[in-house]
């Protein structure tokens, strides 16, 4: 699905876009893409002589593949709002990734508690988990 889409579900913009493509999205799971290229912003200092895409980036990827899930039913309920990130746990790094490489975020809504969106996903690289993380959005006032 286009870029466009993505414009429309979350205000994210270029450098810290991190969704490239959305590759399947239903009522509770999003499979998105993201690709490195080696002139991103913090290749540069993490690390010049071995560039590795920081986990935090990892992070951030994936929650935003879970904010474009989340703005998706929203849009569908008619409901306003921006989905922001209030909590992140049991955060795993397994795999590095390195300018050049893609990676694929896999994300899915496992519970809704009053305005609370509990999320679980993973961000994989060759087929191989990179990252893992539990995390939990709100909906704010846009």
């Amino acid at each position: 699905m286009s870029l466009e889409k993505i414009h429309t579900a979350i205000p994210h913009r270029a450098p810290m876009l991190l969704v490239d493509e959305i590759v399947s999205l239903d009522e509770k799971s999003i499979v998105c893409r993201k690709a490195f290229r080696p002139e991103e912003y913090f290749f540069q200092g993490h690390y010049p002589d071995q560039p590795l895409v920081p986990g935090v980036i990892l992070c951030e990827c994936v929650v935003q593949s879970g904010a474009v899930l989340l703005a998706d039913m929203m849009k569908q309920a008619n409901s306003k709002g921006v989905p922001v990130l209030t909590r992140m746990s049991d955060v795993k790094f397994k795999n590095m990734v390195k300018p050049g490489d893609s990676i694929e975020m896999h994300v899915k809504l496992d519970d809704i508690v009053s305005s609370a969106y509990y999320l679980t996903g993973q961000a994989k690289v060759n087929g191989k988990t990179a990252a893992r993380l539990s995390f939990t959005c709100t909906v704010a006032n846009a």
